[in-house]
């Protein structure tokens, strides 16, 4: 499986750069008894159906195209935005987060908990700092990104 998502990395990072989009993760998964290649992108001010479409249709050319075949098994591709709630990847998407509410699961419990949402205050290489609401008070808490799992955009409610 990885070197399907490594193949189709390959392939659609052209033709994102020739559009300035991003490309924010490619996942090839099975889900009960279909196998889905999803390719989420973005752009700044965000990304449009026909633009996830054009996409859609240059990447299946190449893949079309490909000799032998990359992904030998039945598929469904879908080219999509992340969506308001996106995933936090790379350092630079982190970078962006600041300030940003957000959502992170951890692998070990802090605090007896392996889920937070707050503000991202600050970060660096070894740790990120979130200001989290406790009832009616606001603390910060210190996390060791080793031991962050997932993190993503979350909307506050």
């Amino acid at each position: 499986m990885s070197t399907v998502v490594e193949t189709v990395t390959n392939l659609v990072v052209p033709i994102l750069d020739e559009q300035n989009f991003e490309l924010v993760e490619v996942e090839f998964v099975k889900e009960g008894k279909s196998w889905f290649l999803r390719v989420f992108i973005d752009k700044e001010g965000g990304i449009d159906i026909e633009e996830c479409a054009y996409v859609s249709e240059k990447l299946s050319e190449k893949l079309d195209n490909m000799d032998p075949d990359p992904i030998p098994q039945a598929y469904f591709l879908e080219v999509s935005s992340p969506g308001a709630e996106r995933p936090l990847k790379k350092e630079a998407d982190y970078q962006k987060a600041v300030g940003e509410y957000i959502h992170i699961s951890l692998y070990q419990a802090v605090e007896g908990q392996k889920q937070y949402e707050g503000f991202l205050v600050s970060l660096n290489e070894a740790e990120l700092v979130l200001k989290i609401r406790v009832k009616t008070r606001e603390k910060e808490l210190t996390f060791d990104r080793k031991n962050i799992a997932k993190a993503r955009l979350a909307i506050q409610f």
